[in-house]
């Protein structure tokens, strides 16, 4: 048996009203003893007010509500902290779109029974995406080709947003010392869970780009990923990190 009564799934939104009831009910109805928390950075269509709506089925499912768009990394610290203030063993980072498969869960969830970090990889049985435009793709492996490259972490997909902490892994990171807030924050946390001497496993699964809404991605996020990985491995280097 897994331990979903001790599990929390993450998931962080902002203007997600097109998802965020079907994928709150998909994981909910498929496991019941699931909790799921929705970080909502005020999002003025409505996302939040659906979620409340929701909470009167789903006794499991809970909402964070912050004032404004403050970035991934942020919001997924907020729900770090709360995960750890309530008890829970096991935390998923997960996409509200649809574009990570709620199937997989178990096989994460699993798969933490020798592991510290579970990440659901896109690169490790070759490239496993759907529906991505080739820009897109090739900016996403180029940065785990050149983050595995400075930072010599061996990791396939050092950015992927699918995973499984356990809380061992997680009581190990300074939150306050995280600098990364968009696109590099996985491999920010990814590197220093590792740096740590943690077991980190991948488990391929298949990405699905979003059917509806719209991503996040924009050219800052990208140029914050370039430098965070050089300032990560000086860090490393000069013992800081």
């Amino acid at each position: 048996m897994l331990p979903y009564e001790k599990t929390v799934i993450l998931i962080p939104t902002y203007n997600e009203s097109d998802n965020v009831e079907r994928m709150a009910r998909t994981i909910l109805k498929s496991y019941p003893k699931i909790s799921l928390l929705i970080i909502d950075d005020g999002s003025p269509d409505g996302t939040g007010n659906i979620v409340k709506t929701l909470q009167k089925e789903y006794p499991g499912l809970h909402l964070m509500e912050r004032a404004g768009k403050a970035g991934i990394g942020k919001a997924y610290i907020a729900g770090f902290k709360w995960a750890l203030e309530k008890g829970y063993d096991f935390v998923f980072e997960m996409d509200c779109d649809f574009s990570h498969n709620p199937e997989d869960i178990p096989r994460l969830l699993e798969a933490t029974t020798n592991n510290d970090l579970v990440i659901g990889s896109r690169y490790i049985n070759g490239i496993s995406i759907v529906n991505w435009p080739f820009k897109r793709l090739l900016l996403s492996y180029g940065a785990s080709i050149y983050t595995r490259f400075i930072t010599r972490i061996p990791i396939r997909d050092t950015t992927g947003g699918f995973k499984c902490f356990t809380r061992k892994a997680l009581k190990t990171l300074n939150f306050d010392k995280i600098i990364s807030n968009g696109y590099s924050f996985q491999l920010e946390v990814n590197y220093k869970i590792w740096s740590k001497g943690l077991r980190i496993k991948e488990v391929p699964i298949i990405f699905y780009e979003r059917r509806d809404g719209q991503s996040k991605m924009d050219k800052n996020i990208v140029l914050e990923a370039i430098f965070a990985v050089i300032f990560l491995r000086l860090k490393k280097v000069f013992g800081t990190l």
